[in-house]
């Protein structure tokens, strides 16, 4: 099964829950969540586990659970899928 990391510049207690989009290699991520007992990073799981299409338990936290930088894996997309994915999603 292929595996595909991202870096994700996570922004808790935003005004709205989004993708922003890529800026380089970095993926910027808005959630309304607060940064507490791990609900921030447990909406950016279910966040971007929806625009990708996959189950939730293919999107994981692998690096920075409580930094502001983090790394995902997301299992079952190459790195083009996961791109192509979620900039479809922003349109």
């Amino acid at each position: 099964m292929e595996t595909t990391r991202v870096s994700v510049r996570l922004s808790p207690h935003a005004s709205r829950t989004e993708v922003a989009g890529f800026e380089g290699n970095e993926l910027r991520v808005r959630v309304t969540a607060p940064p507490l007992d791990g609900r921030a990073n447990a909406a950016l799981t279910r966040l971007l586990a929806r625009r990708l299409g996959v189950a939730r338990g293919d999107v994981r936290i692998v690096a920075g659970h409580a930094s502001r930088l983090k790394v995902v894996a997301i299992d079952g997309l190459a790195e083009a899928a996961v791109r192509r994915r979620l900039a479809a999603a922003d349109r």
